[in-house]
């Protein structure tokens, strides 16, 4: 829960909250109202679950009307960087529990609290208002007259909306003008606002608002929005109440009139109060953003606001999203909704928004799956039948990559570790491209991958032994490859671009598998301490893992600039947090799991991971950061693997404590 009072930094109006609706569609923005991103929306819809997002209702333009006086409730900026109007003076308190809630202070006795949440169950967004300070505040004044303009769009939320005369006003009304239908575009969805107010058509254009986020990724960031009218509620007579909803993307019965309206706004509110409530601990009710309907089934979604679902991330991240918190059903959904995508041995590395057809770009996404696989059949939660269907699904894979698939990936003949790589193609996690330009391309034997590939061996070997002697040859190869001699820790590659005995010495995160972050370590004793103690030394921050050593030529210590400059610091130097969740678990198999141990791993490595729910993404973690100090936050603000791997690591530190108690 993310608490703010006045005063307070006015850096944190730009902190960011979010509402998923469960199906890719979302609503999210900022502490100070105004929108920083074009990403940021009241009603953005997934026509196609979980992808096809468009959005449908940007924000709102909202103020008090007191006594002649009009006092703002909504704040926005302009063209060049121009804020109107502001609100900070006004802005007293603001708080993410149970979702997004302001308090404005208008006058001495006159508060107005707002909030929005996304149901859960019906894909609907609901907005509140009302008065707060006792019973008398109301009679303090002549009108207490709340007005809300509706801003519009209707665009593929990765792009922006220009005026122009195809906008369509038009709205249809019902219930006294308090239900309004808006279509702005033929081939989108219709928008439904639901209200106990009364509209009034004024169609308008609000032009030139500024996303300072955009600008600063070097995008496009202005952009034109349509307002078809505005909304009166009379605040002395009760809460006010907008619900916004999408055709075709909405269940259930929608309002009838004004008081059904504010009767249906109470009653979604308190189901998903308590839906939220059933959740546990923070850091749950903020894993449940991520997972998604896809199909029949179930699936996690990298990040918000831009990513869709990831192989690698989805498998990464469900470990402790799901796995580890005990979300059984979810997870096994997960599992068996990817494994109907094999082919040729792989899972898809990611779905493109639009489109059925996924990329299969990936080395490594179908070796976390059979990790994921291992860690949820240790529940015993599974079926019979689910159990052999995730056991063959495994075995497909590593078949695949036994005789040979897509990419050049096979194991090699000569020492059975796993080569792969071609020219212009990405394969690893460490996937940044550009054009043809492939930052990363880490063709060959990558360290972390052998790290998975062993791993997956061994995990089939414990259902079905002709694995066994694949994995010890592997990892045979790997001590004798791997290590480098004038370090003792480990090689980022060999094998490089195929090249027998060639290596790569970069120091990078990748060698931390070896020893932590998969179910069984490659590396114990001393060899794994080098490997802990070079990456502690040259690659720890507090917010993770710089993916590249600072000494090196081609270390980029800040992610910005235009798309092609931050692309080229995606994996050159970038922290990522969700390294953390391996690297802990190898300090912990370093150092013990002694309860002073467990503290001082808490202290030194997840305290910082806690204090950063509190900014950017609020209760959520940012997907990057800067490698040189003070580790600017970057990327996406909600982060679904690196959310995970903080709460696989704190059941992995439970689990240590009951195991010592």
């Amino acid at each position: 829960m993310t608490h703010i009072e006045q005063p307070f930094d006015i850096t944190r109006l730009e902190d960011e909250w979010l509402e998923a609706d469960g199906f890719g569609g979302f609503a999210s923005g900022t502490v100070g109202t105004l929108r920083t991103r074009r990403y940021h929306a009241l009603l953005l819809t997934a026509t196609r679950a979980p992808g096809g997002r468009v959005v449908l209702v940007n924000g709102v333009e909202a103020w008090l009307e007191a006594n002649g006086e009009r006092y703002p409730l909504s704040m926005q900026r302009y063209v060049p960087d121009l804020i109107y109007p502001d609100l900070t003076a006004s802005l007293a308190a603001f708080d993410t529990k149970p979702w997004p809630t302001w308090r404005f202070q208008i006058a001495a006795q006159l508060v107005v609290t707002a909030d929005v949440f996304v149901s859960k169950t019906t894909r609907e967004t609901v907005l509140r208002w009302r008065l707060d300070g006792g019973a008398g505040v109301a009679s303090q004044a002549s009108t207490l007259t709340l007005k809300v303009r509706p801003l519009l769009s209707g665009r593929d939320y990765h792009a922006l909306h220009h005026e122009n005369a195809a906008f369509n006003f038009n709205a249809q009304t019902s219930d006294g003008q308090a239900s309004v239908y808006w279509q702005p575009y033929g081939d989108l969805p219709v928008i439904h606002a639901a209200t106990n107010g009364v509209y009034t058509h004024a169609p308008d254009w609000y032009r030139n608002f500024c996303y300072v986020r955009e600008r600063e990724r070097g995008l496009d960031f202005g952009e034109d929005l349509a307002t078809p009218g505005v909304f009166s509620f009379n605040l002395a007579d009760g809460e006010a109440v907008m619900i916004l909803s999408a055709s075709g993307a909405t269940s259930g019965t929608q309002p009838a009139n004004a008081r059904a309206a504010a009767i249906h706004a109470a009653e979604l509110a308190r189901i998903e109060q308590q839906r939220r409530d059933a959740l546990g601990s923070r850091l749950q009710r903020s894993a449940d953003a991520y997972v998604v309907t896809r199909n029949e089934g179930r699936t996690i979604l990298a990040g918000f606001p831009w990513f869709t679902d990831w192989g690698r991330d989805t498998f990464i991240a469900m470990r402790g999203l799901l796995i580890a918190s005990g979300r059984l059903d979810a997870a096994e959904a997960i599992l068996l909704e990817w494994s109907s995508t094999l082919s040729e041995g792989m899972l898809p590395n990611r779905f493109p928004d639009y489109g059925d057809t996924p990329e299969y770009n990936s080395v490594d996404a179908s070796l976390w799956f059979i990790v994921a696989v291992h860690d949820y059949l240790a529940t015993h939660h599974a079926s019979a039948a689910t159990q052999q269907r995730l056991q063959e699904a495994s075995e497909s894979i590593l078949t695949g990559y036994t005789k040979g698939t897509r990419f050049n990936i096979q194991a090699s003949a000569d020492d059975g570790l796993l080569s792969a790589g071609v020219p212009g193609v990405q394969l690893t996690w460490m996937d940044a491209k550009v054009g043809d330009w492939v930052v990363t391309p880490r063709i060959g034997k990558p360290v972390e991958v052998q790290a998975l590939w062993i791993n997956a061996l061994r995990i089939a070997a414990t259902w079905n032994p002709r694995w066994q002697p694949a994995a010890e040859r592997a990892l045979q190869a790997f001590h004798e490859r791997f290590v480098d001699p004038s370090t003792q820790a480990l090689f980022d590659n060999v094998d490089v671009d195929h090249v027998k005995g060639a290596i790569d010495r970069a120091i990078r995160p990748n060698q931390i598998f070896a020893v932590g972050g998969l179910p069984f370590p490659l590396l114990e004793g001393a060899p794994a301490r080098a490997v802990l103690d070079q990456v502690e030394a040259q690659l720890l921050t507090p917010l993770g893992l710089r993916t590249l050593a600072p000494s090196d030529p081609a270390y980029r210590g800040h992610y910005n600039g235009s798309p092609l400059e931050r692309d080229g610091a995606y994996h050159q130097g970038t922290v990522w947090p969700w390294l953390l969740g391996p690297f802990v678990e190898a300090w912990l198999r370093v150092h013990g799991g002694a309860a002073d141990a467990r503290m001082q791993a808490k202290t030194r490595f997840l305290d910082p991971l806690y204090a950063h729910l509190d900014h950017a993404g609020l209760d959520h973690l940012s997907e990057i950061a800067d490698g040189d100090a003070p580790h600017a936050l970057a990327g996406t603000p909600f982060q679904a693997w690196s959310l995970g791997e903080l709460l696989r690591i704190e059941h992995l530190l439970a689990g240590l404590a009951t195991a010592g108690a």
